[in-house]
């Protein structure tokens, strides 16, 4: 059995007796002579390139990416009846950590002291004495209110990271309950729930049901003070309505890692916005433990056993 392994991440896998994997250019076609591959592992691989694998590779019997969200994998148009998994659980510390520095740079404001620090200008209204306690705006973590739509892996390495500066975490869901001694609410109790929140954190996959779900009708539902923090997929959020939100202070700010577009446009409206923080896609890029999960999962199929992580 022949596997393909891309040549955007370093992988120190170890396969099998009768196992060979072959280390393929993400940016290039699949070379003629590896089109029997079996088995196609993914990482960054252009959509074009995609395509054309899901047209060209006509042994493909499994394919694993190695991102959370399969999403590309899924509209490359690899047939019905091939398996995908995705890289659940490789993400974790990294988005987490990323997402975390998302929120204390919206909360101390860093956005604006950057502005600040360019123009050489001492920005004293956010430094010197501060209200231990202030209404009506975040500024700190202690004992806000985090919202986090998309209670999986992630959230449940974030929560903690949270909780241990001072917030309450609530969970969003599918189905509710306490996962990691944190409350989590189903999705349709979300809008009771948006008004309390001081920042709310959005992981959500990328699917025909989430598409601009982070709408109007939900922006409106979070107080003026309110942050909107999204680390999963640009599709999620109504950027339109965001911007609508934030220019008419219906909503205090947004710290942003994904978008509909990427690069996101230089003509788009949110670049110019104070209280928007933009960061480049930037939460996840490093998969830790992917090897372990292609030996895992290459040991499975073997054997004909569930794969880990298989959604489709």
């Amino acid at each position: 059995m022949k596997v393909l392994l891309p040549d955007s991440v370093e992988l120190d896998v170890t396969l099998p007796e009768g196992v060979t994997g072959v280390v393929y250019a993400t940016g290039e076609p699949i070379p003629a002579e590896h089109t029997d591959a079996e088995v196609l592992v993914v990482w960054g691989n252009p959509p074009a390139q995609l395509a054309d694998a899901a047209r060209r590779l006509e042994r493909l019997r499994w394919v694993q990416t190695l991102a959370a969200g399969p999403d590309a994998v899924l509209r490359a148009g690899f047939g019905p009846g091939i398996p995908v998994t995705a890289g659940l659980g490789l993400h974790d510390r990294t988005v987490a950590e990323h997402t975390l520095a998302l929120v204390l740079a919206a909360a101390r404001r860093l956005n604006l002291l950057v502005r600040a620090q360019v123009g050489r200008r001492w920005a004293g209204e956010l430094g010197g004495l501060q209200p231990v306690r202030e209404t009506g705006s975040f500024r700190t973590l202690r004992d806000a209110h985090v919202v986090i739509w998309g209670f999986g892996g992630i959230a449940g390495t974030l929560a903690p990271l949270l909780a241990a500066l001072g917030a309450r975490v609530t969970g969003v869901a599918r189905t509710a309950g306490e996962r990691g001694g944190f409350p989590v609410v189903a999705a349709p109790e979300l809008p009771a729930l948006l008004p309390t929140a001081d920042v709310l954190i959005s992981i959500l996959p990328a699917t025909a049901e989430t598409e601009r779900i982070l709408d109007t009708s939900v922006l409106a539902k979070l107080p003026p003070h309110a942050w909107v923090v999204n680390v999963g997929r640009g599709s999620t959020l109504d950027e339109a309505a965001l911007l609508d939100a934030l220019r008419s202070g219906r909503l205090a700010g947004a710290a942003l890692d994904v978008f509909e577009t990427e690069p996101l446009p230089v003509t788009s409206g949110l670049w110019d916005e104070p209280n928007v923080i933009i960061s480049p896609h930037a939460a996840g890029g490093r998969p830790l433990g992917a090897a372990a999960l292609i030996e895992e999962n290459v040991a499975a199929f073997l054997a004909g056993r569930p794969l880990r992580n298989q959604v489709a």
